[in-house]
């Protein structure tokens, strides 16, 4: 349920489920308080994180320590998100050249050998789907995915991009806040990303936006302020399938994995700046369907079936 000035009220309204399959747990991750997945030689530490169909990697980059991924494991795009102003990331690619990503915004990378490069330290996070099988053992809920969750979808990879194969950039500075959309969403072949707008102190307790997803998990990432999340799991037929409500507070960096079919939303609290960046994998139908909302959409086109394209 979304408030009318809410432009995510205008998408269609999503299915009852009826499955007594069981419902995943929601995960809560405070990077911060967690030891590095990885240290490299020269200091930048990584964190590792994944959802059903992606591995979330967060490091805090240290300039000039390249962050490598070599063709034979990286047989497929990956996404390169930096979460803040202030800071710029070179790319190099095989046989792709290379580019550069300054300030706030995303890079996908395409199938080869790549390396980042920051130009001083900072943030940025790495998305790679569920085929970058090296990574998956690596994650702090590792052990939560041992066995597929029944609730979510399979990945199913959407059309590759028009043009083929590249490096390509997308800065949130080209693409200002609008009303008439909901935050700035980005689009890969196995992804979808949405830089919420940035607020700026509390959320009004009395204008959230609880709602569920059939079928996909959503992750958010907090990159700035704190948060609570509120999740509900919902009844099925068997007692022993019942959770308490959850109310998670979170601060940033940190990493929520949302489960379907739970109803959620999310609340900022305390003062200064607040921002969420929502992934999907694979990218939103709904999302998709929106003329505009997908700023990228005529790069990375919808399949046939999305109404909207």
């Amino acid at each position: 349920m979304y408030s009318p000035t809410d432009p995510r009220a205008t998408l269609p309204g999503g299915t009852a489920t009826r499955s007594d399959e069981p419902v995943a747990e929601f995960q809560a991750f405070a990077l911060d308080d967690l030891a590095p997945s990885e240290v490299s030689e020269a200091g930048s530490r990584t964190w590792n994180v994944r959802g059903q169909n992606f591995v979330l990697a967060y490091t805090r980059a240290v300039a000039g320590d390249p962050l490598a991924r070599p063709a034979e494991l990286q047989r497929h795009e990956y996404l390169v998100v930096v979460p803040h102003d202030g800071g710029n990331v070179r790319i190099g690619h095989d046989t792709a050249g290379a580019a550069e990503l300054a300030g706030r915004g995303i890079a996908i990378v395409p199938a080869g050998g790549s390396d980042l490069t920051a130009a001083g330290d900072l943030d940025l996070v790495r998305l790679f789907d569920v085929r970058a099988a090296d990574l998956l053992p690596r994650c702090h809920n590792a052990e939560s995915y041992r066995e597929p969750h029944p609730r979510v979808a399979r990945p199913e990879p959407w059309p590759d991009p028009v043009g083929g194969p590249r490096i390509r950039v997308y800065r949130n500075a080209d693409h200002p806040v609008s009303p008439d959309r909901f935050g700035r969403i980005f689009r890969s072949s196995a992804f979808m990303v949405n830089f919420g707008d940035p607020k700026h102190g509390p959320r009004d307790p009395d204008r959230l936006s609880p709602h569920h997803h059939d079928d996909f998990e959503q992750c958010s990432l907090t990159v700035a302020g704190d948060y609570v999340h509120h999740v509900r799991t919902p009844w099925t037929a068997k007692l022993s399938q019942w959770r308490p409500d959850v109310h998670a507070e979170i601060g940033s960096p940190g990493v929520a994995i949302i489960p379907p079919p739970t109803e959620h939303t999310s609340r900022a609290i305390g003062d200064g700046e607040h921002q969420l960046i929502d992934i999907f994998s694979p990218p939103r139908a709904d999302f998709s369907a929106k003329p505009g909302w997908v700023r990228n959409a005529d790069e990375y086109p919808a399949p046939e079936w999305v109404s909207g394209g």
